[in-house]
């Protein structure tokens, strides 16, 4: 397989071209958006061929993290063709060794690759998935409902009788002013035990990708915000990105239940064929399990993806990354442990 550079002006045309509709992270848009971004700075893109014709695409961006460094493709490489996991081997092998050249201070890379191959490691970081949720869009209200579960038709349905909710497209209420979405976000961050990312990432999301690939969507109950989410596009394809919403309103999965409703049928109503959820546990992500009973009411399919695996380039110094991750996290265990006992006595 060969490796030629090409630009990303380059790679979304030659993909259009192929009739291949690129995910948000892997176009220029994307890209603009990574470089507000301390350590991270867009690195290149990279066509793969075999006896010269194009067989996949892939950017990859540079991050920087504990004084190292590490290349990393979201949603990449996009292939022209399903491949098997030979074909996935092969790109690996001839990846590896172009990057072993190109570029000697990189330590791994993070793609995502179906198959499980000797080659991959496990992340060291983030959680990765290779299922999602994704809701058929076509055909408007009535398709849309009509393919969910039992269960979400009478969740959304519920909603739209019960729900004092408004719903409303407020990308340009948003770009103005994140400060109450945020609020929603902080208050969902502490319910749900995670740490939100800065107010800025949200807003230069908002203002970087701007309206023809970013959307948000908020549901408000006497004028105040109540459930959000930031929706990106990219070609006939919708993500649901980022949500957020209150703990102190009444039925508040209905409202939300609703507000993802208005979502399908706004988005369809612009030419959006699909809307992907993010992300359901499994075996393979069992930390995510929490979210499948909510997500999977949405459609009567699960779409199986390519997870984010790593690649190490140089063994050595991945290695002792991963013994200090270990390292780390027993310590952590260790640490809760004494912190329960002391709870019990």
């Amino acid at each position: 397989m060969d490796i030629v550079d090409i630009t990303l002006d380059q790679m979304e045309d030659e993909a259009s071209r192929l009739g291949l509709e690129l995910p948000i992270e892997q176009t220029s848009a994307w890209a603009r958006l990574e470089q507000t971004i301390d350590g991270r700075t867009p690195w290149g893109a990279l066509r793969f061929s075999r006896d010269g014709q194009p067989v996949a695409f892939i950017s990859l961006f540079d991050y920087k993290t504990h004084g190292y460094h590490y290349l990393r493709a979201m949603h990449g490489p996009v292939w022209v063709m399903e491949p098997d996991a030979a074909d996935e081997q092969e790109l690996i092998d001839a990846l590896h060794a172009y990057l072993r050249k190109r570029d000697r201070k990189q330590v791994f890379a993070r793609i995502s690759v179906k198959a499980e191959l000797p080659s991959c490691r496990p992340v060291l970081s983030t959680i990765p998935y290779n299922q999602t949720v994704v809701i058929d869009l076509e055909g408007g209200e009535e398709a849309i409902l009509s393919r969910m579960k039992t269960r979400g038709r009478r969740d959304v349905r519920k909603a739209l009788r019960e729900s004092p909710a408004a719903y409303a497209d407020e990308t340009e209420l948003a770009s103005a002013s994140f400060d109450e979405y945020y609020d929603v976000m902080v208050e969902t961050a502490a319910r749900d035990g995670f740490a939100p990312a800065p107010a800025s990432d949200y807003e230069n999301m908002i203002r970087i990708l701007g309206p023809e690939h970013c959307r948000v969507f908020a549901g408000r109950i006497d004028g105040r915000v109540v459930t959000w989410t930031i929706a990106t596009v990219s070609g006939r394809h919708g993500v649901r990105y980022y949500g957020a919403s209150r703990a102190d309103v009444p039925n508040r999965n209905f409202v939300t239940d609703g507000l993802i409703f208005f979502e399908c049928c706004t988005l369809s109503e612009q030419g959006i064929v699909s809307y992907d959820q993010m992300g359901i546990g499994n075996d393979f992500a069992p930390s995510l399990k929490g979210l499948n009973t909510f997500k999977t009411k949405f459609s009567k399919e699960i779409t199986d993806v390519a997870p984010n695996r790593d690649l190490p380039l140089r063994s050595h110094v991945y290695g002792l990354l991963v013994r200090l991750q270990a390292m780390r996290r027993k310590s952590r265990a260790a640490a809760q442990g004494k912190a329960e006992q002391k709870k019990e006595a």
